[in-house]
């Protein structure tokens, strides 16, 4: 199972190291916010099919995100529709793991043929006949939704995506293995800042002679790319790019969820507080983490969901943080103190 259950805020966090991943489509995923008919019973059993996953309970998995489609009339996110595929066989229930596959194929144009023949979840419907059928579609949808792709560029943009990632998610192993202030650790974030500049020249040179590309033109991957290589550039890059993003998203060739996470890191780097609460920081002496300084916490929900993102309360749980907006309010002064302090 590549993929977890919900849709997270993903690398634009101040500090990198997610726990889980989301499941990665050529195809753009089919949005449910519109068709919610009970969201919140949707998110909780979502959860509690992840955690009995993880538990390797997989029918009561199984049936769990059964459930959460059913709270939104059958209908769900791509990456909730495939895990429970991936449940399904486990549980040894192919005919279920079929229909969500083919629904999968059908209704949410999944595309990555490469992730679901290599997924070991999965490997046990292979020798099932309705397997060719499965794949015969998701390479039908990758033939369809690459056919118009610059496909060097696209390619181009996948390596640096790599290579901007591959070292985000070393960061976790080399902190446990060798400490947050090692040598071991220091380097790497050395090697991180040198892969970025050299990334971020290309990505420049990219948006200044051909704007803000679309997925159309380089793919989901790729598009996401632009977004990433800005992301972690530093502020005066940001401030030229995001007007560009900005007109991007209005377009459609950017994602609004992207565009939050370029809007906070802005204004978290000028000292003002986030709308959206993507970023978090981390204190470098007792090494806990927090939400940077956010502004309106009652109503960050709504933001949140306007652009494209799920509930806070969801993506603090990638850091242990509890979510609670009237305590957060009464810390606000401390943690803009402690902003100030560790940034002078």
């Amino acid at each position: 199972m590549d993929a977890n259950a919900r849709p997270s805020d993903g690398p634009g966090v101040y500090f990198s190291g997610m726990k889980r991943v989301l499941i990665t489509c050529i195809a753009c995923a089919t949005v449910v916010h519109a068709f919610a008919q009970d969201p919140e019973r949707y998110d909780a059993l979502i959860r509690e099919a992840y955690a009995l996953y993880e538990q390797k309970q997989f029918a009561e998995s199984a049936a769990r995100y059964s459930a959460a489609f059913q709270s939104l009339g059958w209908k769900g996110y791509p990456a909730d529709r495939y895990n429970a595929a991936c449940s399904w066989a486990l549980a040894g229930v192919p005919d279920s793991a079929f229909f969500s596959l083919i629904r999968l194929a059908e209704k949410q144009d999944y595309a990555n043929s490469r992730q679901i023949s290599a997924d070991p979840d999965l490997a046990a419907l292979h020798r099932d006949p309705r397997w060719g059928t499965v794949m015969d579609l998701v390479e039908a949808n990758k033939v369809r939704l690459t056919k118009n792709l610059d496909g060097p560029l696209a390619a181009l943009l996948d390596s640096i995506r790599e290579e901007d990632q591959g070292t985000r998610h070393q960061i976790d192993a080399v902190e446990a293995k060798y400490g947050r202030d090692s040598r071991e650790m220091k380097a790497h974030w050395r090697t991180m800042r040198e892969k970025d500049s050299t990334n971020l020249i290309v990505v420049r040179r990219i948006l200044d002679e051909r704007g803000w590309l679309g997925e159309d033109v380089v793919g989901r991957s790729g598009n996401s790319t632009l977004f990433l290589v800005i992301q972690h550039a530093d502020l005066p890059v940001q401030e030229k790019y995001l007007p560009m993003m900005r007109t991007a998203v209005k377009k459609g060739n950017a994602r609004g969820s992207d565009l939050a996470l370029l809007e906070d890191r802005v204004l978290m780097r000028k000292g003002r507080r986030q709308i959206y609460g993507s970023q978090i920081g981390r204190d470098p002496e007792t090494g806990e983490f927090y939400l940077h300084p956010l502004d309106d916490p009652e109503n960050v929900d709504k933001r949140r969901a306007a652009m494209g993102l799920g509930p806070l309360e969801d993506y603090l749980k990638n850091w242990d943080l509890l979510w609670d907006p009237a305590e957060y309010r009464l810390q606000l002064p401390i943690l803009e103190q402690r902003y100030k302090v560790i940034n002078r």
